[in-house]
């Protein structure tokens, strides 16, 4: 199941947001602390984290800096009533921000941006996982060349097979 982490100081911003994605399917998980949200971190793999930009123990962007430490294929998006030119740059720069959406939002421009963020969150995980079985094969495949050099070396000619023209092996002497 996809999970997704809200962070925001004000209650009624990530219970409005937790009312508009709930009836996505996906399982959401609001903190209204930074420190939480870290144990959040430590508790849940995340595939979206978005994070209010201005709190009072920490800015969104430095929380989305630890997170991106602890859950790099997690996508970020930060929420912000700010929308100054520098605090995206800052967020894109540092914490390698997917999206900037700002207070009040739009509700289809929030969902379709969660959307397209589990989108990329998705493909980066197949990737991955396509990756460990692809070197999987590669530690197979030399695993068994050395136990074919291995077995050529005590036994000279055991790793060469004759065939006729159509492919057969031929045993014995021709």
């Amino acid at each position: 199941m996809i999970k997704i982490q809200l962070v925001d100081d004000e209650p009624n911003i990530l219970n409005a947001l937790k009312r508009l994605l709930r009836p996505h399917g996906w399982e959401i998980h609001t903190y209204n602390n930074v420190e939480a949200a870290l144990t959040g971190l430590l508790e849940h793999r995340f595939a979206v984290i978005i994070s209010d930009y201005q709190m009072p123990t920490a800015d969104g962007v430095t929380y989305l800096q630890f997170a991106k430490q602890r859950q790099p294929d997690a996508m970020r998006l930060v929420l912000s009533a700010y929308g100054d030119r520098n605090s995206m740059i800052k967020a894109i720069n540092q914490a390698e921000v997917y999206r900037y959406l700002s207070k009040p939002w739009d509700d289809y421009e929030v969902v379709a941006a969660i959307r397209s963020a589990i989108d990329i969150y998705e493909l980066k995980t197949e990737n991955q996982r396509l990756l460990d079985e692809v070197n999987a094969q590669r530690r197979m495949i030399r695993a068994r060349e050395q136990e074919l050099l291995r077995l050529e070396k005590d036994n000279p000619g055991i790793t060469r097979v004759q065939r006729d023209a159509d492919g057969s092996v031929l045993i014995g002497d021709r």
